[in-house]
């Protein structure tokens, strides 16, 4: 059961209104997380403002997805997971790679030093020895995709321990974390 409830987009005054019907624009549907995230409209402009500046990095949808992927296993949020589920779906991750994603792994060589960059940085809080750094580097992901992976780390714990305090109802096809 939810401890913060979505805004109900008829519901909202006109500027999270305005950026609710703009998700929906975008996704055919307002996920209950970014309706949550509503009850602070400068986290939820904040949280789709790096996400979309994100997109137009380095890094692939699906190496995105990966990232999201390996994040929500390690701090065990079912509702990231089962939405990037889904959206890994659909940047062309199959079962296998979601799989071996939440494991912090994956079927490239360059994918899984992200994944597995992904995993440890917030396992670890971000404090990670040398050795690692240079494993990572040495499979490919240099010094811009290592800030990339810092900050998707950041946006993906963002909503992981959003939907922890608010009891976010799943409304994606639900996973098992």
């Amino acid at each position: 059961m939810p401890f913060i409830h979505p805004i109900n987009p008829a519901n909202a005054n006109a500027e999270v209104a305005s950026t609710l019907s703009a998700v929906k624009g975008k996704l055919g549907m307002v996920p209950n997380l970014f309706a949550t995230l509503a009850h602070a409209p400068t986290v939820l402009k904040g949280y789709l403002g790096l996400a979309d500046t994100l997109g137009g990095g380095r890094l692939t949808s699906a190496q995105r997805e990966i990232i999201a992927l390996a994040v929500g296993q390690a701090n065990s949020c079912q509702y990231c997971l089962s939405a990037h589920t889904l959206l890994g779906q659909g940047a062309g991750l199959n079962s296998n790679d979601i799989a071996q994603a939440r494991n912090g792994n994956a079927a490239t060589r360059l994918d899984a030093a992200l994944a597995g960059l992904a995993r440890k940085l917030t396992e670890q809080r971000g404090m990670l020895e040398s050795s690692d750094l240079e494993a990572y580097r040495h499979a490919g992901v240099d010094d811009g995709l290592m800030l990339e992976v810092v900050a998707a780390v950041a946006l993906n714990t963002l909503t992981n321990y959003a939907n922890h305090v608010a009891g976010t109802e799943v409304d994606f096809p639900a996973v098992k974390v």
